[in-house]
């Protein structure tokens, strides 16, 4: 025996509808066509297009194109003083070399890429010269500085590329290369200055970085404690 869902009268199981309100049986056990009913959403899933590499490439050399090309004719034009529109023009530079492997061309070797970075960053360098009374600095601090670190880097590439990686040997990477860096530009400082080649606050460096590099040597060389170690650390 059903009820009526609105006044709750008695109903005949033959009827269609309550013979006292008029409202509509529906027999729950029975499948309600899809057809006749409406679907509160749309069943098809929109989405946003993506934006292809190559538009964003050709955006990125547009407005860094326009930038540059706009402040050099802004300094040429209207303000003379000096040659500040050298500045934007390098900065340009660099964040387009920067952005180019990852953003025009994904398939650019990675030494490649890191030896066209310290080119940039030596061409902003040198732009930065004419905004000084000399290029000494440049040639004797500026540039070898560069070099340095783009050596360092691709060597510390090539490790982490030919020898097993891990984030053990990663860290005896790193700390190899700081000290050597650090070592190397107190030198260049010291000759810039034309002070006596001697070691002082790079020696401190060099001091931590060989203690925590014997230290991962022995965890690296000792397989139950580089197992430990990982445990604990938990990678």
């Amino acid at each position: 025996m059903s009820y009526c869902v609105n006044c709750g009268v008695e109903l005949e199981a033959s009827l269609k509808e309550c013979p006292l309100c008029n409202t509509p049986v529906i027999n729950p056990n029975k499948n309600v066509s899809q057809a006749t009913t409406a679907k509160p959403y749309p069943t098809s899933k929109g989405q946003v297009e993506v934006v292809k590499r190559k538009d964003l490439g050709i955006l990125l050399t547009v407005v860094l194109s326009a930038t540059s090309i706009t402040c050099f004719l802004l300094n040429l034009l209207v303000f003379q003083g000096s040659l500040w529109s050298f500045l934007v023009i390098g900065i340009c530079i660099c964040l387009f070399f920067f952005a180019f492997p990852a953003v025009i061309y994904t398939k650019t070797p990675i030494y490649l890429s890191l030896l066209a970075d310290g080119v940039a960053v030596a061409i902003y360098l040198y732009l930065i010269t004419y905004l000084t009374p000399t290029a000494r600095w440049f040639w004797e601090l500026g540039l070898p500085i560069v070099i340095t670190i783009v050596i360092l880097m691709e060597l510390y590439t090539l490790l982490a590329r030919k020898l097993p990686f891990t984030i053990l040997s990663g860290a005896l990477y790193l700390f190899l290369e700081i000290p050597t860096f650090c070592v190397t530009l107190e030198l260049l400082i010291k000759r810039f200055l034309g002070s006596s080649y001697r070691i002082t606050w790079s020696a401190v460096v060099l001091t931590v970085c060989a203690i925590i590099d014997i230290a991962l040597i022995t965890i690296l060389t000792e397989k139950r404690l580089r197992n430990e170690v990982r445990r604990r650390l938990h990678f």
